[in-house]
């Protein structure tokens, strides 16, 4: 894990390898975070949220040996938003998972839980898919 940046205080840029650990790590790091930014409210929806978007990255994202995923929590004027960046250009789609199965559920919880979600193209290579919780 790399901390890039904190301007201000209103947000924590963070880099993780695409490994199944790295979700905790991501979780714990945001739980800290919104502490410091007394934003306990949002704690147990924004990580759960986090750990859906993490998870896909580490899944999903088919890049080269080497890149990693990078977070960003943000404090925004509504509350929290949430970023998980990674090189993958494969877009997430929200789909209703087969009764039974096992995943396919991540993009469902993320749309329950935040006020709003999307996926974006990044400055270079990949995507960014983004959710944003609103304080009030």
């Amino acid at each position: 894990m790399g901390r890039l940046r904190n301007p201000g205080g209103d947000a924590v840029v963070l880099r993780w390898r695409r490994h199944p650990g790295s979700v905790g790590l991501a979780r714990l790091e945001l739980r800290k975070t919104l502490a410091g930014w007394g934003m306990g409210a949002l704690e147990e929806p924004a990580v759960l949220v986090l750990s859906e978007l993490v998870t896909n990255a580490v899944r999903h994202a088919r890049v080269p040996v080497g890149r990693e995923i990078e977070t960003r929590y943000l404090a925004v004027p509504e509350g929290l938003r949430l970023e998980v960046h990674d090189a993958s250009s494969e877009r997430p789609r929200l789909q209703r998972a087969a009764p039974g199965a096992c995943g396919g559920r991540g993009l469902v919880i993320v749309d329950a839980l935040a006020d709003r979600w999307g996926v974006a193209d990044r400055a270079g290579v990949g995507k960014l898919v983004w959710a944003q919780l609103c304080s009030s």
